[in-house]
């Protein structure tokens, strides 16, 4: 709950101040976190292949995909 609570407050911060795009990345095995965004709007838009190098823990030095997300605002840049 608490999560989807800074998620909606900070699209409403964004739409506030004018932007009409939100877009992130997320690792493919982050369902939840993909769960979430997609409550709140967003759509996947594409798969980023091999775009995050992983320096720490049991992945290190192995190239990671992330899932590119977006969310389009209709209260700005839209006519």
């Amino acid at each position: 709950m608490l999560h989807s609570l800074l998620l909606k407050s900070f699209i409403t911060a964004a739409e506030e101040n004018g932007h009409w795009t939100i877009q992130s990345s997320v690792f493919p095995e982050n369902t939840a976190s993909l769960r979430l965004h997609e409550g709140a709007g967003f759509r996947v838009i594409g798969r980023r292949e091999r775009i995050a190098l992983m320096s720490y823990g049991p992945a290190d030095g192995t190239w990671r995909d992330t899932i590119l997300i977006e969310r389009r605002t209709s209260l700005n840049g839209t006519p």
